[in-house]
């Protein structure tokens, strides 16, 4: 059971920044912020959830129905990932690639504390264990100071980033996948490859902030498990489930954005009419319906929205939405696991791509291209897509970031590699610019 209050905030982004900055002694944080974009499908503003009660934490192997067990045991609220290749649950496949981040590949907490934005107005959950400590926490949090201190942080002296993939291996690497796509193989795959920085020590609050400063995407996350961070700008909703409605919003079509108004406004319009972009979309869209239609009522599977440009702070994105009803008596991990990985990290058909993703790709994907989200006390979830985000392995020194395309018979190997390098632009930057003083 928790306990609830509620406090009106007149300032809620001033908060916020106190809020995070008050989460980092926590080992066990999840926060989750839309930056008040404006969308009919948001739940809250923010959220945070802190310090674990209960926990899971696996391999790939049994872990949907191990995630199963807990959630319908569990009946709260639980905060947490998917990794990538939770697609060997999911289907007789491997990962054997590289991996230098060592996430667990499937994690989720059951948190004391939670924290609710909506407007002005602050709702606070905490389990009764620690209901006690409400008022203090909150006059801990108001008199945090809102800025982030550099004395005596730890930052490496220089932050060296590597590629996984050279340009050349890239574009042999793509015309592998067209020669796949040309035979009959698939239709679409998406192919990533990995940037990182070894022996590198960074500040994983800063980080974070200067990303979401810049990018203000919807999907914003920072995840602290242990030593371990997820610092993401996302913009890509996976899933969300709220009663009996799933709604899952993949992405495919990317556009750089302009200062000047009418040159982005062309930039945006040629994106919405390129051919090439709609058709991946398309094929994504028709692989979630297919997903979409393993848990669905008979008929109730809706595209609500083809190939609309929604502008990020960054670039413009092609989004389309489609939906779903259930029955009541669907658990909710069976909807996820039968959707998992998203259509839009993965390709078409599915299972095919998966496997020529795995050998053309030199790095585990891990946590990149998975979920992270929650689950509610009502049965209910969202979750976004782990992409525009940068990894930390504190212990292991070890950053990353990765990126990808997906690869059509239309797709030119140097414009993909030019969006790669656009859609890393921000991490880049944002890495690059954190160096000892």
């Amino acid at each position: 059971m928790r306990s609830l209050k509620s406090v009106h905030i007149s300032n809620p982004e001033t908060f916020k920044n106190k809020l995070l900055l008050w989460s980092q002694k926590f080992e066990e944080v999840v926060w989750l912020d839309s930056n008040n974009y404006k969308h009919h499908y948001a739940s809250y503003d923010a959220v945070l959830a802190v310090e674990a009660f209960t926990s899971i934490q696996t391999d790939y192997y049994d872990a949907f129905e191990q995630l199963k067990v807990y959630q319908s045991s569990t009946k709260d609220w639980l905060f947490g990932y998917l990794s990538y290749d939770l697609k060997n649950d999911v289907e007789a496949l491997t990962s054997r690639n590289f991996d230098g981040l060592h996430f667990p590949e499937l994690c989720f907490f059951q948190p004391k504390k939670l924290f609710f934005f909506k407007g002005n107005t602050l709702e606070v959950h905490y389990l009764n264990v620690v209901s006690d400590e409400i008022e203090d926490d909150l006059k801990e949090i108001e008199s945090t100071d809102g800025r982030q201190s550099k004395q005596n942080r730890s930052v490496s002296d220089d932050i060296k980033i590597k590629l996984r993939i050279h340009k050349d291996d890239y574009f042999e690497k793509v015309n592998t996948m067209l020669n796949h796509i040309h035979r009959g193989d698939i239709y679409e795959a998406n192919f990533c490859q990995e940037f990182y920085a070894e022996d590198t020590v960074i500040p994983p609050i800063e980080i974070y902030s200067k990303l979401n400063e810049i990018s203000k995407p919807p999907f914003a996350t920072f995840l602290r498990l242990y030593d371990k961070y997820l610092l993401s700008a996302s913009p890509e909703r996976y899933i969300k489930k709220a009663g009996n409605k799933i709604t899952s919003q993949p992405i495919k079509g990317t556009a750089k954005r302009s200062l000047n108004k009418d040159e982005d406004h062309q930039l945006k319009k040629a994106l919405s009419e390129d051919i090439k972009e709609r058709s991946e979309n398309v094929m994504i869209v028709d692989l979630v319906r297919n997903d979409l239609s393993k848990t669905a009522i008979k008929g109730s599977v809706n595209v609500e929205e083809l190939c609309k440009v929604y502008s990020f702070d960054q670039v413009h994105q092609m989004i389309s939405t489609i939906t779903s009803e259930i029955d009541s008596d669907t658990h909710p991990v069976d909807v996820i696991k039968t959707t998992f990985p998203m259509g839009s990290m993965t390709g078409a058909p599915k299972i095919s791509a998966m496997k020529i993703i795995e050998t053309l790709e030199e790095t585990k994907r891990g946590l990149y291209s998975g979920a992270v989200g929650y689950f509610t006390p009502d049965n209910d979830f969202d979750f976004n897509v782990v992409i525009r985000s940068i990894l930390y392995n504190e212990s292991e020194k070890y950053v990353s970031y990765s990126v990808g395309g997906a690869i059509t018979a239309k797709s030119d190997p140097l414009k993909e590699y030019e969006e790669c390098l656009l859609k890393a632009k921000a991490m880049r930057e944002v890495l690059e610019c954190f160096k000892k003083v």
